[in-house]
C-alpha cells in the first residue's frame, strides 16, 4: 500500500491534470524534490503501481487510466494492512464489531507483525479515540472498547468516510463495506416517498444517511442497539420513520426496532429534507420555529449592508432558516453534514463562501453552536442561488454577424446563434454584404462566415450552419472576454492597495496565526490596523481557513474597520502549512468599510487569478523585487 504522502502526492497530480515539476511537489507534500523522487521511484518498483506515474525533463505526470486500475486493485484486495495507519483502521474495525474484544497476541499472528508492532498500533487506535466517547479497557492480553453504541456507530461512520477518496460515498462502496444489496432500489423508492409527501431532498447528503441506514443494519445484527428515546417524535419524523420501517425490512436481511427508525428518521430530518414551500407552504410555516426566522431574518440584514448585496428577501429567508434549523439539530449533536463541493465552492465563489462565513459566525454567537467548512459550504449554496436569481445581462457580450446574404440563410443562422447562445451573447449588427468594413462593426465580437482578408483577435469564423464547435468557440470567446473586463476594471484598483514597504519576500512563520501577527504588526506601524483588527483576523482564521487555493492565503477579520483598504503581500520560494493546505503567497488584506463595493470585485478577482497554477508558479519564480511582483501581476491581469 502507498504511503500518506505518496497518495497526497498522487492526488496533486490527478488535480494538476499535467506535467508537475519534483519542486512543486515536494512544496505541495511539504518535502524535499529529492524524497518526491524517492517516493516516485517506490512506486516504479513495485509491480501494482509501476506505471503509475509517467517521469520525464519535465516532471511528473499521472496516467489516469492507470492509477485508476490501482485503485481498483487496492479496493479488491483481502491482504493484511501493511502501513500503521491501515492497521490501526483494522483494529478499530474489529474492535467496534467484537464485544468480548481482541487478544493482542491472536492479532499479531493474524496481521503478520510483533506483539510490540500491535501495542504500538494501539496506541495510536487510543489518539484515534480521543473525543470520540470510546475508549480502549485491557484485561491481561485483550482490549476492549469501550462505550455507548451511538458513539460507536459515529466512528464506523468515520471510517468509512476515511477510507473512502470519492467526494460522496458511493452506494457500490457501502454495500461491499457491509454486504448490502440493494441499496440503490432503497434509496429510489425513499426518495419518491419522501417527494410524495412534498420534501425536497438533498442528493449530496442523502448516501451518508443511507451509510448509517447500512450500519444500523449491519450493528443490529450483532447485538448492537440504541437506547430508548423520551423525547416525543414530531409526527413528520414519526411518518418518515414509518416509511423506513416499511422499506428496510423489504431490501435487507432482518428488520429494526423503533429507536432505530426514529433515529434514523430524525437523520434524514435535518441532513437530507427540506419541505418544498412551492407545493407545501402551510408544512414551511408550522416547521418552522420563530425565533429561527427572525435569527436569520437579523444576520441576512447585517450581511447586505456589510457586502453592499441584497439578501432581504421572504422566500429566501424561509429557505435559509429551514437549511439553518436543521444545522442547529445538527450541531447540538454534533452530528455535521459532509458537502463534496466544499473545496470548489471556497476557490471558486471567493466572496459567496466570504459571506457564508459571516452567517455563520453571527450563528455561532448567538446560537453557541460550532460551524463546520463543510456546513458554511451548504450556507455558501443557499447565498449564490439567490445571488444567481438576482443576476441580470449586466456584462452582455455584444456581437456582430457577417453572413453574406443568400436566400434567409443569415436570418436562419441568427435564430440559431440565438437560440444556443442567447445567454451568453447579444447580437446587435448583422452584415449581408460581401464587402465588410471590419473596424465599423463596433462589437466586441464578431461571427462571420468568411474570414477577414487579416486575422484579427476578435473575429471567430463560424459555419453557415452553427455546429456544437462553433458553440463552444463563442463560448470560449465570451468567457475570455468577460474574464479581460473583469481584471481591466479592477486592475488599477487593486494595484492602488499595494505598498512596496508591505511586499516581503521569503518571509515564513511557525504557522498561520504567528503569520497573521507577524504582518498585521507591520500594517499596525503603518496606522492601518489596530490590535482588535489583528485579533479579528485572527479569530476568522480559526472559523475556517483563508487558504481559498492550493498556493493563496488571504487572512482578513470579517469587520471592514481599517482607515483605508490595503494588502501586505508575502511571496516564498517554499510553500507553508497553512491549516490542511500549503500557500506560496500570503496576501493580509485590511478593509475599509466605505470601500465595500471594491472589496468584492478585488476579492474574487485575486483568488481567480491565484487559482490559475501557472499564474502562481511565474508570481512566486519572477517577483524578486516589488517592481517585479507589480510587473508581473499586471502580466498575468493582461493575458
Amino acid at each position: 500500500m502507498i504511503s500518506s504522502r505518496q497518495a497526497k502526492l498522487l492526488d496533486y497530480l490527478a488535480r494538476v491534470g499535467g506535467w508537475v515539476t519534483a519542486a512543486e511537489l515536494a512544496d505541495h507534500v511539504g518535502v524535499t524534490p529529492r524524497s518526491i523522487r524517492s517516493y516516485v521511484g517506490e512506486l516504479k518498483d513495485s509491480p501494482e503501481s509501476h506505471d503509475v506515474v509517467s517521469s520525464s525533463a519535465q516532471g511528473y505526470r499521472l496516467n489516469t487510466d492507470a492509477y485508476a486500475a490501482y485503485r481498483a486493485r487496492l479496493t479488491a484486495t483481502d491482504r493484511p494492512p501493511d502501513t500503521p495507519s491501515a492497521r490501526v483502521r483494522r483494529l478499530l474495525r474489529r474492535l467496534l464489531d467484537d464485544v468480548d474484544g481482541l487478544d493482542v497476541y491472536s492479532e499479531a499472528e493474524a496481521a503478520f507483525v510483533s506483539e510490540s508492532t500491535v501495542e504500538s498500533d494501539l496506541s495510536r487506535v487510543r489518539r484515534v479515540l480521543d473525543d470520540s466517547g470510546l475508549s480502549l479497557s485491557r484485561r491481561g492480553s485483550v482490549v476492549v472498547l469501550e462505550g455507548s453504541e451511538l458513539d460507536r456507530r459515529r466512528m464506523l461512520s468515520r471510517l468509512i468516510r476515511q477510507e473512502s477518496d470519492e467526494v460522496i460515498v458511493s452506494l457500490g462502496r457501502i454495500e461491499s463495506e457491509f454486504g448490502l444489496a440493494g441499496l440503490s432500489d432503497f434509496k429510489r423508492d425513499l426518495s419518491r416517498e419522501l417527494d410524495h409527501r412534498g420534501y425536497f431532498v438533498n442528493e449530496y447528503g442523502i448516501n451518508d444517511v443511507l451509510l448509517h441506514v447500512a450500519i444500523a443494519v449491519h450493528r443490529s445484527s450483532r447485538g448492537g442497539h440504541l437506547p430508548q428515546r423520551d423525547a416525543v417524535i414530531d409526527p413528520e419524523i414519526a411518518a418518515t420513520a414509518a416509511t423506513l420501517g416499511r422499506l428496510v425490512p423489504r431490501y435487507f436481511d432482518g428488520d429494526l426496532d423503533d429507536e432505530e427508525y426514529d433515529q434514523l428518521a430524525i437523520l434524514l430530518a435535518t441532513r437530507v429534507l427540506a419541505p418544498d414551500n412551492d407545493r407545501n407552504e402551510a408544512a414551511v410555516e408550522s416547521y418552522l420555529r420563530p425565533d429561527v426566522v427572525n435569527t436569520v431574518s437579523t444576520i441576512l440584514a447585517e450581511a447586505s449592508d456589510r457586502y453592499a448585496i441584497d439578501l432581504r428577501d421572504g422566500p429566501f429567508t424561509m429557505r435559509l432558516a429551514l437549511h439553518v434549523q436543521n444545522l442547529l439539530a445538527r450541531a447540538s449533536e454534533r452530528n455535521y453534514s459532509r458537502n463534496p463541493l466544499t473545496r470548489s465552492i471556497k476557490t471558486t465563489y471567493a466572496l459567496i463562501y466570504e459571506v457564508a462565513v459571516y452567517v455563520a459566525s453571527k450563528l455561532q454567537q448567538s446560537a453557541g453552536i460550532q460551524v463546520t467548512d463543510d456546513e458554511i459550504a451548504y450556507i455558501a449554496m443557499h447565498v449564490g442561488a439567490h445571488l444567481e436569481q438576482q443576476s441580470r445581462r449586466t456584462d452582455a457580450v455584444t456581437c456582430a454577424l457577417v453572413c453574406p446574404g443568400y436566400y434567409d440563410i443569415h436570418r436562419l443562422l441568427r435564430e440559431r446563434i440565438e437560440r444556443e447562445l442567447g445567454d451568453d451573447i447579444l447580437v446587435t449588427t448583422v452584415a449581408t454584404g460581401a464587402d465588410t468594413d471590419w473596424d465599423a462593426l463596433g462589437t466586441d465580437l464578431v461571427l462571420t462566415t468568411i474570414p477577414p482578408s487579416t486575422p484579427r483577435n476578435d473575429v471567430i469564423v463560424i459555419g453557415p450552419f452553427l455546429t456544437h464547435a462553433d458553440a463552444d468557440a463563442v463560448r470560449a470567446a465570451v468567457a475570455r472576454i468577460r474574464r479581460h473586463r473583469r481584471r481591466a476594471g479592477i486592475k488599477r484598483e487593486l494595484l492602488e492597495y499595494f505598498d512596496e514597504s508591505l511586499f516581503f519576500r521569503n518571509v515564513y512563520a511557525p504557522d498561520e496565526f504567528a503569520m497573521i501577527r507577524l504582518l498585521g504588526e507591520r500594517m499596525r506601524a503603518k496606522g492601518l490596523v489596530d490590535d482588535a483588527y489583528i485579533e479579528g483576523a485572527v479569530e476568522r482564521e480559526r472559523m475556517s481557513s483563508t487558504a481559498f487555493t492550493d498556493t493563496l492565503a488571504i487572512p482578513h477579520a470579517m469587520a471592514m474597520t481599517a482607515p483605508e483598504t490595503a494588502i501586505a503581500i508575502v511571496v516564498n520560494d517554499q510553500a507553508m502549512d497553512w491549516g490542511e493546505a500549503r500557500v506560496n503567497v500570503i496576501a493580509f488584506i485590511a478593509f475599509n468599510a466605505l470601500e465595500r463595493s471594491g472589496f468584492q470585485a478585488v476579492f474574487d478577482q485575486f483568488v481567480e487569478v491565484f487559482s490559475d497554477r501557472d499564474a502562481v508558479l511565474a508570481i512566486t519564480r519572477r517577483s524578486t523585487t516589488f517592481g517585479a511582483f507589480i510587473d508581473e501581476l499586471v502580466h498575468v491581469f493582461d493575458s
